[in-house]
């Protein structure tokens, strides 16, 4: 990557420059630039939306995983930025989420599951592998990896691993409901969201649970054309490059399997990741292919130019395996 593409993701919003200082310039969060641009992060209207909506934890029901609005993206997001929770308002917004944690160790979320899908079609709450990992991951990365209520979680999701991933588990009270496949397959989302919980916890990236999740990808990956597990295709669709990083994507599967050093130099993960630099312009820029509808204010949803927060997050993919 050359000077003048560093310098133009520099000129994004205040988090691009934040994460571009810490993430591909290798500065530290000490330097006077770093710490002037992630003041100006925590002051940005975006990122004060997004605090403004997560205080009113856990917001709308949840009816589908895969919508880009839901609160515990949004929460994903802010702590893939940086975020801490001695950052206004993080200490009150996690006590929010860790204050509803099941018997069984994860943290639960406001959930219908309507009863022709398995459910009792009443709000509850509850927990199910396609949201949890990504609970856990989250306050991790703003700090809390040791505190004793994350272990507990982590330790429970992790010891639902199969030989060949993580199944389709739902806490009891979404009875008997599970995604449209066959039971013993892996789930390919919640193998994924449950790599990315795990590659915080540093005690267990190199475990033996994380190497059958990995593996359970590039295999995914290297049976694409006949192997759907659950619906999930890496066809088309799961090609194109999107911002952020919430569902079952190609950029979303290289960001978490790059957190795992034996993976980088496998070649299907080498695959997928010049399939992505294939599509850079000349000048090594990205544009979004595919757009959350519910972020629109932010760069990357658009698809008529380039994006410097999807480029900075295609960046830190190749600079994190060098």
């Amino acid at each position: 990557m050359n000077n003048t593409t560093i310098e133009w993701i520099l000129q994004g919003d205040p988090w691009i420059e934040y994460r571009t200082r810490l993430d591909l310039l290798g500065q530290t969060e000490k330097d006077a630039q770093v710490v002037r641009a992630r003041k100006a992060m925590l002051a940005d209207a975006k990122i004060q939306a997004l605090l403004k909506e997560l205080t009113d934890w856990p917001g709308t029901v949840l009816n589908s995983h895969r919508s880009a609005s839901q609160s515990f993206h949004k929460l994903a997001f802010i702590a893939d930025l940086g975020l801490r929770v001695s950052d206004p308002p993080l200490k009150n917004i996690a006590h929010k989420v860790m204050e509803h944690q099941s018997e069984q160790g994860p943290f639960q979320l406001t959930t219908n599951v309507p009863t022709h899908f398995g459910g009792n079609g009443k709000d509850s709450w509850a927990w199910a592998l396609c949201d949890a990992p990504i609970l856990v991951a989250a306050l991790a990365q703003m700090g809390l990896g040791n505190d004793k209520h994350i272990q507990a979680a982590i330790k429970y999701l992790d010891g639902l691993v199969h030989d060949n991933g993580w199944p389709c588990a739902v806490s009891p009270e979404l009875g008997k409901f599970r995604g449209p496949g066959r039971k013993d397959d892996p789930c390919p989302y919640a193998t994924l969201v449950m790599l990315k919980a795990l590659a915080q916890i540093p005690e267990l990236q190199e475990s033996t649970s994380a190497k059958i999740g990995v593996e359970t990808l590039l295999t995914l990956w290297d049976k694409s054309k006949e192997r759907h597990p659950y619906m999930f295709f890496m066809g088309t669709d799961f090609r194109k490059l999107k911002a952020p990083l919430f569902w079952y994507d190609i950029l979303h599967v290289l960001d978490v399997l790059s957190y795992f050093k034996w993976v980088r130099k496998d070649k299907h993960f080498t695959e997928m990741l010049q399939l992505v630099q294939s599509k850079a312009d000349s000048d090594g820029r990205y544009t979004p292919e595919s757009v959350w509808t519910a972020w629109k204010e932010w760069d990357f949803s658009q698809k008529k130019i380039p994006s410097r927060g999807l480029t900075l997050f295609v960046q830190r993919i190749m600079k994190r395996i060098e």
